[in-house]
């Protein structure tokens, strides 16, 4: 009998990459998403139009806000596992919007959560983010850092931790929460630096940095995130950072994806952005000792990957 997982947020970025992988490998895909505009909705049903034919892909329109509806989806479906990846993301969305955020991130977990008692889930994943840490005490950050978070999407997230960790010590519900190092790759979300730099560069359009470019950012490729979460869903529990394991100023970035395109385009600088971290950079030794993770793909093998993407798909 196959084991049916849910994930939430199934057809985002990173959700759309997981139920990919989970259809392929013969599990039964509850895919739960509400399409929500904050982004192209048309770009996350064309992530996972390829999976509607399979007989092991669901996909569920709807909300994790909707408490009932997530109690059925777990209760009929006699679900396992849940990767959780629905979030309202963007930390300058954040500075704008937090009370969307709090909802989403808070309530939404906190919902899942509830939905998860007296069932027979097995475990939830978390996909959390490297924005709880927010001021940088030291590099690289490992799980013990101070936590600061610099925006209400950073203290989301950390709220989002402290949920799971009540319910473990409480209920006994079985989490795992991975601290996630900006992903990027083939089908990413439109607003992020990568996918916005590559374009500007395929079009010798001009890149903008905000601030001066110093600041710096561990990437990670999507297919490290998919084996992280893989290797998530059968040991390891707490929390864990999943990062490429080195890091690059912004400015850098832009010249390598310049360079990499083959690209006439300039750089300029604008105003810097409050709620942005100076410095993200993943120590990722605990994930090795505990999941056995390592990141395979590196930084500039992942660009060369998505530059072919966005070639291919000019228009996403």
């Amino acid at each position: 009998m196959k084991q049916a997982i849910l994930v939430t947020g199934g057809a985002g970025f990173i959700g759309g990459h997981l139920c990919h992988h989970l259809a392929e490998n013969q599990f039964d895909v509850y895919c739960l998403d509400n399409f929500d505009p904050y982004y192209d909705p048309s770009i996350k049903r064309n992530n996972i139009s390829d999976l509607l034919e399979k007989e092991n892909f669901h996909l569920i329109e709807g909300d994790i806000l909707d408490d009932i509806l997530m109690k059925k989806i777990i209760s009929e479906n006699n679900i396992e596992y849940v990767f959780h990846e629905a979030a309202q993301p963007g930390v300058r969305f954040s500075l704008k919007n937090p009370v969307k955020v709090n909802n989403v991130n808070i309530l939404g977990t906190l919902n899942i959560l509830q939905a998860c008692l007296d069932s027979n889930i097995k475990k939830i994943i978390f996909g959390s983010s490297s924005s709880i840490y927010g001021t940088v005490h030291y590099l690289p950050f490992d799980e013990e850092h101070p936590k600061n978070p610099m925006s209400p999407y950073g203290v989301s997230k950390l709220a989002g931790e402290h949920l799971f960790r009540v319910y473990y010590e409480i209920y006994g519900l079985n989490y795992i929460c991975l601290r996630y190092f900006t992903v990027f790759g083939p089908r990413m979300r439109p607003d992020l630096a990568i996918s916005i730099f590559t374009n500007k560069a395929l079009q010798n359009s001009t890149i903008e940095i905000f601030g001066d470019g110093k600041k710096t950012r561990d990437f990670t490729f999507i297919e490290n995130i998919i084996e992280a979460n893989m290797l998530a869903m059968e040991k390891g529990r707490g929390e864990l950072n999943i990062g490429g394991g080195k890091r690059i100023s912004i400015l850098e970035l832009a010249q390598k994806i310049i360079e990499l395109t083959d690209s006439s385009s300039e750089i300029i600088f604008l105003e810097n952005v409050k709620g942005d971290a100076n410095h993200t950079f993943a120590n990722v030794d605990k994930a090795k000792k505990v999941l056995g993770y390592f990141p395979k793909v590196s930084l500039e093998e992942g660009l060369k990957s998505f530059i072919e993407y966005a070639k291919s798909n000019p228009n996403i």
